[in-house]
């Protein structure tokens, strides 16, 4: 069940950090179904869990660790001038190795901010962001 901890503390700072912005963006976040306004740059926030598992003889431990994924989805043909600014937001907003708490799960960013490889569709450009974490709780 931290997983599901693991994805609320990051999506809050997703919310957050939007809630702070002069131009507010959709997020849009698992398992929601939304249709953007035509030329909207807006998010997808995605948990990837990787497996749970227990490093001590006990089974008292777990290690939870995945990945977080922001994908940022802008009108085709804009080029990188809204998707580069975003990533760099982004990776200002999960720094690496930062560690953020809920309750009795802390989880940590294990890896850098690193921005896939562009895709074009028909309408529109992404480009995913994403990050690794881990938790461990006894």
């Amino acid at each position: 069940m931290s997983h599901a901890i693991i994805a609320s503390i990051y999506e809050a700072k997703l919310i957050a950090w939007n809630a702070a912005r002069a131009q507010k963006l959709k997020i849009v976040f698992e398992n929601t179904a939304y249709t953007p306004a035509a030329g909207e740059t807006y998010l997808r926030a995605f948990m990837i869990p990787g497996d749970t598992a227990s490093n001590t003889l006990g089974g008292d431990h777990r290690l939870y660790t995945g990945v977080f994924q922001v994908s940022i989805i802008a009108p085709a043909g804009t080029g990188k001038t809204e998707t580069n600014p975003l990533a760099s937001e982004l990776t200002s907003l999960f720094p690496l190795y930062a560690r953020s708490t809920k309750g009795e799960v802390t989880v940590i960013n294990m890896s850098p901010v690193d921005p896939g490889p562009g895709i074009t569709g028909d309408s529109v450009y992404t480009v995913s962001v994403s990050f690794s974490y881990r938790a461990d709780t006894n």
